[in-house]
């Protein structure tokens, strides 16, 4: 039986009612949705909590040491830095892991949802998330190596490029293609119609961005405030003790994770462009409409 919320994916849809249907989709999707991350990411972003409390802290404790060697002794102001770097780049590796993870599973989600008329299947979300993420880290790395190459010629290219493949994994979840079937396809789908794209992946951006910096207003809020009762201390390295406040390190925490659950709202709309597109060239909703009436 169909649930009678269920939104249709397979149908055209203007630039207007696919931002609207994307907000739609999370507001009457947002218990499942929401049990779903937590369950197949939490782990992940777990371990990029830790590691960014171990960042902060550490960062703390390198200015402080040297401030004390005065920077008198280039190889341990090196060696501070290293480690410092040595965790942001940790946190940077896990930070991607974790988009890679959010995304994904948003995407077979969305997939369960369509195959089951708006009912979610978690087993079958958490096996195809687990079956088929290196896959998707392969595309992933693929498309890096490419949009970057397309800024390194002028820039432009890697705008275009960008756009391109922003349909992608939609494209491999969707229709099961290998990774080089996904990456040509990307190129068809999308032609004629890259400034659509352009305009409703803009348009989301802007609305995630601004949505994604509520989430850093306390902390920044915080910052100011703790950074006002230090003025006038002795001490110049006092200000890096704000790194290690539980209360400041608690509110960058939120932030982070808040940032990276938002980041799904631009994929779910990436899917409801790729089906656009899709129904506008391939009309596989209608067919499976004439197809369900004749059965």
């Amino acid at each position: 039986m169909e649930n009678k919320s269920y939104i249709e994916f397979k149908k055209e849809r203007d630039l207007g009612a696919i931002i609207t249907d994307t907000f739609k989709f999370i507001r009457e999707n947002w218990n499942d949705y929401f049990v779903a991350i937590i369950k197949i990411v939490g782990p992940f972003i777990l371990i990029g909590t830790i590691i960014m409390v171990f960042f902060m802290g550490s960062f703390s404790g390198i200015m402080s040491d040297i401030q004390g060697v005065g920077g008198d002794d280039p190889d341990a102001v090196f060696g501070f830095f290293g480690s410092m770097f040595g965790w942001l780049g940790l946190l940077i590796l896990v930070g991607t892991i974790i988009y890679v993870m959010i995304s994904v599973t948003s995407l077979y989600f969305i997939k369960s949802y369509i195959n089951n008329k708006g009912d979610i299947v978690f087993d079958e979300i958490r096996s195809n998330v687990f079956q088929n993420i290196w896959k998707f880290i392969g595309l992933g790395l693929l498309i890096i190596v490419m949009v970057l190459f397309g800024f390194v010629l002028c820039y432009l290219p890697g705008i275009y490029l960008a756009i391109v493949f922003s349909l992608a994994t939609s494209i491999m979840v969707f229709e099961n293609k290998s990774v080089s079937d996904t990456i040509s396809h990307s190129f068809t789908l999308i032609k004629g119609e890259w400034w659509t794209t352009f305009g409703v992946l803009l348009l989301v951006s802007i609305l995630v961005s601004i949505l994604g910096s509520i989430f850093s207003v306390p902390a920044l809020i915080y910052q100011i405030i703790k950074m006002g009762t230090m003025i006038g201390e002795e001490d110049p390295t006092a200000m890096f003790n704000l790194f290690k406040d539980p209360i400041y390190v608690a509110l960058n925490i939120l932030s982070y994770i808040g940032k990276f659950i938002l980041s799904s709202i631009t994929m779910i709309a990436t899917v409801f462009v790729y089906y656009d597109l899709n129904e506008q060239k391939n009309l596989t909703g209608t067919i499976e409409k004439i197809d369900s009436l004749g059965q």
